[in-house]
């Protein structure tokens, strides 16, 4: 069992029960966190326990990137400054149409290699070829929590829900617990009511939850009120589809009755500010949402749309946005966007024994450095995390105890082939919609 002692690091817990912040000491052992004392220097090593020098480092939990879709890195920066449904009928959905499960492989290695490298420990995936998302999960480390994305107007055979029951006796709780598998229908506008009535029996024959897209955009909404008389979370309230946990993606345009729905029937929101700004959704109300009890994690979406995975990008964004919309300095502070990256989103997740540093919780934590000059004076590091950090800063990651990054060098991924052949797919890719032309 392999033991390490970070030592006089700048510990931020997450943890309420706990100061917000403090120089100490963290010993694991095996895949969990055996020790947290807040003195440096007072948990004695064992001769077999491997010492990391946490003087300059500020080590905090993993970050849980709650939505996204990893091998779209292969379209980063080919279609930008786009409306949402444009961007998708006229850019995406073609290019997609093409994919490989290859290319899911490479672009899926190229997208952990880059959230690794900015400290995210655990993703959450909806995509395609997800046999292959989960080898790239396997070999690289990282948490997944993984569905197959669904689409009910091209599923008319029902083979996606054949693969996603599939896919789950396949995967789920694989690799210890580090794979997880969830039921994706894209959105209600993808998936008619009477394909999301087969998508509810599938959860209640597999009892895993849901995953959705929700409310992204205006015109979602406006045509789910003309078509249906109610706003998409009201229709998928009065099928009964909230009676199962759902994971919902965006939520960027909600009533008040939305807000009442979400919060009576426990859904967990993933708020994606990089990516509904960028495509130019909106920006949701997760200030207010919070205010009313609904628990709200974070997510980067896919690279195509943000452009990169960047989770200390997305809790920087967070509370920046909610200030400037509410011209409010004091809605979501930096220890809140510090918990909807963390501990928020894991158990949005389902996941256990995560998203916060605390005595036999799972190992999953970075270090960042904290020598560098956006980070000195050290007033307050969670606020340093949240509006001074970068992604560049990180140095260590951790997940169940294993190291997939030290020294801000990946353990576990040959980068510079994952780099090469990532390119290689997307410009074949590229090549490929020519030719479609």
């Amino acid at each position: 069992m392999k033991k390490y002692l970070i030592d006089n690091a700048m510990i931020v817990p997450v943890d309420d029960e706990r100061s917000p912040y403090f120089k100490g000491d963290l010993l694991v052992e095996g895949e969990r966190i055996e020790k947290i004392v807040e003195r440096p220097g007072a948990i004695k090593p064992d001769s077999d326990t491997e010492i990391i020098d946490g003087e300059d480092l500020i080590v905090m939990p993993g970050l849980v990137n709650g939505h996204g879709h990893t091998a779209m890195t292969l379209f980063r920066g080919y279609a930008d400054d786009m409306p949402l449904q444009e961007w998708l009928e006229e850019k995406i959905w073609p290019i997609e149409e093409l994919l490989s499960a290859e290319d899911i492989y490479w672009g899926t290695l190229l997208g952990i290699a880059e959230m690794i490298k900015g400290g995210t420990t655990t993703f959450t995936d909806m995509y395609f070829f997800m046999d292959q998302v989960a080898e790239a999960a396997v070999e690289s480390g990282m948490k997944a929590v993984l569905s197959r994305g669904l689409v009910g107007l091209t599923d008319e055979d029902g083979k996606g829900l054949q693969e996603t029951e599939e896919f789950i006796n396949r995967w789920h709780g694989a690799e210890r617990g580090r794979i997880n598998v969830t039921i994706g229908p894209h959105a209600p506008y993808t998936c008619p009511p009477e394909y999301l009535k087969k998508v509810m029996a599938l959860a209640e024959k597999t009892g895993r939850p849901l995953q959705i897209h929700l409310s992204e955009t205006r015109k979602e909404v406006e045509d789910s009120l003309r078509q249906w008389g109610f706003s998409p979370p009201e229709q998928l309230y009065n099928m009964g589809f909230f009676d199962y946990p759902v994971i919902a993606a965006h939520c960027v345009h909600l009533t008040e009755r939305d807000f009442y729905l979400l919060k009576e029937k426990n859904v967990g929101v993933i708020h994606n500010p990089g990516s509904n700004l960028k495509l130019g959704s909106g920006i949701a109300s997760a200030a207010g949402m919070l205010k009313e009890g609904i628990r709200v994690g974070l997510g980067t979406d896919g690279a195509a749309s943000n452009n990169n995975l960047d989770m200390i990008e997305e809790m920087r964004l967070a509370a920046l946005i909610s200030k400037g919309a509410s011209e409010d300095p004091t809605l979501i502070d930096a220890a809140a966007a510090m918990k909807m990256a963390t501990i928020n989103g894991a158990e949005i997740l389902g996941l256990l024994a995560t998203g916060s540093l605390r005595e036999g919780y799972k190992a999953d934590l970075v270090g960042l450095r904290c020598d560098r000059p956006h980070l000195i004076p050290m007033h307050d590091p969670v606020a340093h995390l949240v509006y001074a950090a970068q992604a560049a800063d990180v140095e260590l990651v951790m997940v169940e105890g294993e190291i997939l990054l030290e020294k801000g060098e990946l353990k576990t991924l040959d980068e510079e082939k994952i780099k090469t052949e990532a390119e290689k797919c997307a410009f074949r890719l590229k090549e490929g919609i020519k030719k479609k032309r």
